[in-house]
């Protein structure tokens, strides 16, 4: 019946309507949420931040059996400029290189990177559970730092140890796509207060 009545030339502008009306219903309902967040943000997010923290904690065990042992092979160790462990274990694989520089190399504040990714991951994972402007403040302020960081170790990779980490590669990946995730968000959450005021 539906098939033969879009099928009429006259009823045809109404079926076209009804379609879109429908799409847009349907789109609105998927994406967006009574809290203002999307609704695909929580599942992405704890995608991405399940994601980062087994690439963080591999790093972290291949970092720590390569100090205890020179000989050790990781797997994304590929070749001679594609090694995830020649850059865990450099002098930028802890505290970005750059605690070093006012502590000494053992000290208690120079962690491995990973250490601090897992620490990240895990705090955006459990701050993404929060439906809050602080906390989506501190989700954007941290993702921006993360970002910042990314590009920071993307260049040293490049420009000094010349090298090619498909770990590194991966948690930059990550990183910006929490950080569109979390912008996305507060886009939610101002909307929603937006349209709270006005009604």
């Amino acid at each position: 019946i539906f098939t033969v009545f879009c099928s009429n030339h006259n009823s045809f502008p109404r079926c076209t309507k009804f379609w879109k009306d429908y799409l847009f219903y349907t789109v609105s309902a998927m994406s967006s949420s009574p809290s203002g967040v999307p609704r695909w943000e929580f599942g992405l997010r704890l995608l991405l931040c399940s994601l980062g923290l087994v690439l963080s904690v591999y790093a972290l065990h291949v970092e720590l059996s390569r100090e205890n042992d020179p000989a050790y092979r990781a797997m994304c160790d590929i070749g001679q400029s594609v090694s995830c462990s020649k850059v865990f274990t450099s002098r930028w694989g802890r505290g970005f290189g750059l605690v070093e520089l006012f502590t000494s190399k053992d000290n208690v504040l120079n962690q491995p990177n990973s250490l601090l990714g897992i620490l990240f991951y895990a705090l955006q994972l459990g701050f993404g559970q929060l439906v809050s402007s602080r906390a989506a403040f501190f989700l954007i302020v941290s993702s921006w730092v993360s970002v910042a960081g990314s590009l920071y170790l993307a260049s040293i990779l490049v420009f000094i140890l010349e090298d090619f980490c498909v770990v590194c590669v991966s948690t930059y990946i990550i990183n910006f796509a929490l950080l569109y995730t979390n912008l996305k968000r507060r886009t939610g959450l101002v909307g929603r207060a937006k349209k709270a005021k006005t009604q």
